[in-house]
């Protein structure tokens, strides 16, 4: 239960007591001791306490002294000691998601249920809180007999999951925890997060008795969070890291596929000739306005599945997926093209701008993903020694 040896604690109740976590500590020791002292008959408290891996776990102990002393001091005790913790993490998420949760009640934040399944797969919630008026705009009698009015409202990239999560909880009687979206009317396209307990009746039915509550603020914080994490903040394109994540899994599809009968895929090194010049000669601010500007022109060659990343300075990549290396280059001449007809246009007037191109393919066999970007690295390396605004292969 807390993952240590037999050899690893001692029968001294001084030691499981450097176990408990300090906030459980006082109430459970005074606890412990007015049974020892035979004020109680017997003793049950529920208390923290740390596991080998320093995590802590909530337990409950029972028990009573079974043998003293001629003086009355307690030497012997027999009891049990219980995992409660996925009870308190329950009441945890509910104190969490709403203010009031001794009493399942209209006034809870979220939508309170009780959810049935029988034998046969067929779903209704008997009891929903006026909760579900915000959760699924519906009403209670709506969903009493049978689960169509919310599957309705699932959105359809989910309801597989969401169907496929009651299934696997009622299967294993392991807790139900979901988080999908619904399409409602008026509120449109929101997140929900949905945390049940079930349990197996006589007859075959399982019950859930849980909460669903609306988590699209904090989707919305997630999703920019990872935007963030993986987008260069001044071109809006993937950043270095994200990109090389893209590289390892095109890598990973490649090695996965062989090779054999594949078009593979390409790498293109970018580097915006001459860029320190525009800088020293219309400053920082034309020079940031220069990248946005080739990355914009990058995004309009992208096909799904393709990415465009700046690794570095004025240095771009891309990644083209079910390319060849004369695709790739096409598309390297078509960006020059583009970049050609198009100058930054700024306060300073029209800037033009080139760009050399290194082009490589990306092989089954690449020891790493840093070898596809060393070859177009190279390649780019031979563009910009050759003149300039050239597009050079490895």
């Amino acid at each position: 239960m807390l993952g240590y040896a037999g050899d690893e604690v001692t029968n001294r109740i001084e030691d499981s007591y450097l176990r408990l976590h300090p906030d459980d500590l006082e109430y459970v020791k005074a606890t412990m001791q007015a049974h020892f002292e035979g004020r109680t008959g017997q003793y049950e408290v529920e208390h923290r306490i740390r596991c080998k891996d320093g995590s802590y776990k909530w337990i409950c102990s029972r028990g009573k002294v079974t043998a003293r002393d001629g003086e009355g001091r307690a030497l012997r005790m027999i009891g049990t000691t219980t995992d409660v913790t996925s009870m308190h993490e329950m009441a945890e998420r509910l104190r969490e998601s709403a203010s009031l949760v001794t009493n399942l009640t209209n006034e809870v934040p979220g939508l309170v249920f009780q959810g049935r399944r029988t034998p046969d797969g067929q779903m209704c919630f008997p009891y929903a809180s006026a909760g579900i008026a915000e959760i699924y705009e519906l009403a209670p009698v709506q969903v009493a007999a049978h689960a169509r009015a919310i599957e309705a409202l699932i959105h359809p990239d989910d309801l597989g999951a969401y169907r496929a999560s009651f299934a696997a909880s009622a299967a294993t009687l392991s807790p139900w925890r979901l988080e999908y979206r619904v399409c409602l009317p008026r509120q449109g396209l929101r997140w929900r997060q949905g945390d049940a307990k079930p349990q197996r009746l006589a007859d075959g039915v399982i019950v859930w008795h849980g909460f669903i509550t609306d988590v699209t603020e904090r989707k919305r914080i997630e999703a920019e969070l990872h935007e963030f994490a993986t987008t260069d903040g001044l071109t809006g394109l993937a950043n270095r890291r994200h990109f090389m994540m893209r590289l390892e899994a095109q890598r990973a599809l490649l090695r996965h596929a062989g090779g054999a009968g594949q078009a593979g895929a390409a790498v293109l090194m970018c580097d915006l000739d001459h860029f320190k010049s525009i800088n020293d000669r219309f400053g920082h601010a034309v020079g940031d306005a220069a990248l946005r500007h080739f990355a914009g022109i990058l995004r309009t060659h992208l096909r799904a599945g393709d990415v465009a990343g700046r690794i570095g300075g004025e240095e771009f990549a891309v990644l083209l997926g079910g390319a060849d290396l004369d695709g790739a280059c096409t598309v390297a001449r078509r960006i020059q093209d583009r970049i050609a007809r198009e100058p930054l246009v700024s306060g300073a007037g029209a800037v033009p701008l080139t760009v050399s191109i290194g082009v490589t393919r990306m092989y089954a066999d690449d020891p790493s993903v840093e070898a596809a970007l060393s070859r177009s690295d190279t390649a780019l390396y031979r563009a910009k020694k050759g003149g300039r605004n050239r597009i050079e292969c490895a």
